[in-house]
């Protein structure tokens, strides 16, 4: 298993385990679109864990926010194929994630779960993240 940089050419990988995560199918010309301006710029961050194919991702964007005196990263999504989750592919993920914030000189990592994935909740707690948020949204 390898977790390397993630590259356009993974655009229909990450297309599919984007729609798995969310259980839809995203229109995927609009997706390409913004996989594509995602790689091109900071503060995103995508990796991708390759077996024969790619199996899993994380993306990271990193950013500055008015109260913390460094950066912050944020795991926007962290998914493995449902074909190979165990086995510790999303630690290797996590790892990297965190590698990542420290490289760029992050005090913090952070990741929003949906509710209804009580077993994202128990990964991250497992792997030392604690739960100090509350998070609100609205539609628009």
């Amino acid at each position: 298993m390898t977790v390397r940089m993630a590259t356009v050419a993974d655009t229909d990988a990450v297309y599919e385990l984007m729609c798995q995560l969310e259980d839809t199918r995203f229109d995927r010309l609009t997706f390409c679109k913004r996989f594509a301006w995602q790689l091109a710029r900071q503060p995103f961050f995508a990796f991708v864990l390759e077996e024969d194919d790619v199996v899993g991702i994380v993306n990271v964007r990193v950013e500055r926010q008015l109260h913390h005196e460094h950066p912050v990263a944020e795991i926007c999504e962290l998914v493995v194929d449902k074909g190979y989750r165990g086995g510790g592919r999303g630690t290797l993920l996590l790892e990297r994630a965190i590698a990542c914030a420290r490289e760029q000189g992050c005090e913090v990592i952070e990741v929003t779960s949906n509710a209804a994935r009580l077993g994202a909740h128990r990964f991250y707690e497992n792997h030392g993240m604690k739960r100090t948020h509350a998070k609100f949204m609205m539609g628009l």
